[in-house]
């Protein structure tokens, strides 16, 4: 899946679907990408709470480090074995839920692609199955990704690992089968996505249009 998506909704808005209590200040970006805010979920001594952590595992390249770069930064969770993340994955506490209304896909002959945005008919707020952990410049998260379905397919061969908010606590709390089994079913059904293209450039910094699901 592409690294872009968005949270078309308020503080109360997610803190009612999650039924968490708020951090004392919780930012809501429009647009997220690698290395920016995000708002997440976690569950602490067994009281659910958001907040912001960065979207992306920070990773330095030996290139990188030669020219002093700042490390580059890794949001999406496809392999599991990865050692960037394969000791944290297995840690229920470490995990924790991305909210999101919308994720993006580039759509269209290169050098001309747009925005194409999907979300879940009916569904005011999204849970994407994440981890979490805390660096020197505070906590970052990532998502895990699955193959794609036949809405998303035409886009990427890839999507969010989408929960539904029965499976939160075992997310939050399970084995690593769960784990593996989250990220290896069958995709969410094709009937309950909505897809969204727009004539938007890709790098354009527009926003779907379409929200009735969060009317």
């Amino acid at each position: 899946m592409s690294r872009l998506h968005t949270l078309v909704a308020t503080v109360d808005d997610v803190a009612d679907h999650f039924r968490a209590a708020q951090a004392e200040k919780v930012e809501i970006p429009l647009e997220v990408i690698e290395g920016l805010p995000d708002v997440v979920m976690i569950k602490n001594r067994d009281q659910r709470r958001i907040g912001n952590m960065t979207w992306g595992f920070p990773r330095h390249s030996r290139q990188e480090r030669e020219r002093g770069d700042p490390p580059g930064r890794i949001g999406l969770v496809a392999n599991l074995s990865n050692p960037l993340w394969d000791k944290i994955v297995v840690q229920p506490r470490q995990r924790c839920i991305i909210a999101m209304t919308h994720f993006a896909n580039p759509d269209g002959p290169q050098g001309e692609k747009t925005r194409t945005w999907f979300s879940l008919d009916g569904e005011r707020i999204i849970g994407w199955a994440g981890i979490w952990r805390m660096t020197d410049d505070g906590p970052v998260c990532a998502g895990l990704t699955m193959d794609a379905n036949e809405a998303v397919m035409p886009t990427n061969d890839r999507m969010p690992v989408i929960l539904a908010p029965s499976e939160y606590d075992r997310w939050l709390g399970g084995t690593i089968q769960d784990v593996i089994g989250f990220q290896f079913r069958a995709p969410i059904a094709v009937g309950r996505m909505v897809v969204e293209a727009t004539n938007e450039r890709w790098r354009s910094g527009g926003l779907p249009t379409r929200q009735g699901a969060l009317l």
